[in-house]
């Protein structure tokens, strides 16, 4: 499997406290990853450090099929290279409909140009319906974002990400305050996202993450402490010592 990001020897330091400490991470073209740790293990600087908005004092982020070195980009470069990101709280525009919110993301994926393609409306709102069925909201495309529930916000979010057609996703904490059933629904849609992409969670929640049922990574104090699958990560007595055992 080829390597879409790599990221070799990457520290950062914040006030003399190192906050990503030798940092090596890689994840293949179409796969799923989970990132677990402890509060201030790292999880959100390496998402930042990846997104551009946190440039390391050290080491190399190499990206896609072209090995582009990540660090020389600004953020916007590195969304049109292809790294969406989802934050821990939904951002849709509330008083917009589903559809709406699927069609502007849509829009902005395609950049000033797409003004000048006719046939743009049928064709777009094709891929809004599609959008709309893969995060199961397919019935509440005339809805006011506003009205939906929290999860139904988070896969609202999630497909304006995937209408940017992203290769990389990263995911904080999508199980957050979620019903059973939602969270359910939400690894049905980051598993299916998975087939065709790279996908990162970082999440708290230890259910969650075993449904995701991928390759899990460990931080610690900005580190990769432990590698693997969730029983092979959680019963490492590092692991337990530093964070499960608390």
């Amino acid at each position: 499997m080829s390597m879409l990001l790599e990221v070799d020897g990457v520290s950062v330091s914040f006030d003399g406290f190192k906050a990503i400490n030798n940092l090596t991470f890689q994840i293949g073209e179409a796969e799923m990853r989970a990132v677990i740790g402890p509060n201030g293990a790292g999880k959100t600087t390496f998402m930042d450090i990846v997104t551009g908005k946190t440039r390391p004092d050290e080491g190399k982020v190499i990206w896609g099929e072209k090995s582009q070195n990540l660090l020389a980009m600004t953020e916007a470069q590195i969304a049109q290279a292809g790294i969406g990101r989802k934050f821990q709280r939904p951002t849709v525009f509330e008083n917009q409909t589903v559809a709406e919110n699927l069609m502007l993301a849509l829009k902005n994926a395609r950049g000033p140009f797409s003004v000048l393609r006719f046939k743009a409306a049928a064709q777009d709102r094709e891929k809004v319906a599609e959008l709309a069925d893969q995060i199961g909201l397919l019935g509440a495309l005339a809805r006011k974002s506003g009205e939906l529930s929290h999860g139904q916000k988070q896969w609202l979010e999630i497909g304006m990400l995937l209408a940017q057609d992203p290769q990389l996703l990263l995911v904080d904490e999508p199980a957050a305050g979620m019903t059973p059933d939602e969270r359910e629904h939400t690894t049905e849609i980051l598993v299916e996202a998975a087939k065709t992409r790279a996908v990162v969670v970082v999440e708290h929640d230890m259910e969650f993450v075993r449904r995701l049922n991928c390759r899990v990574t460990v931080l610690h104090e900005g580190s990769v402490l432990a590698e693997g699958s969730l029983d092979h990560v959680t019963s490492d007595e590092r692991v337990i010592e530093v964070y499960l055992g608390r």
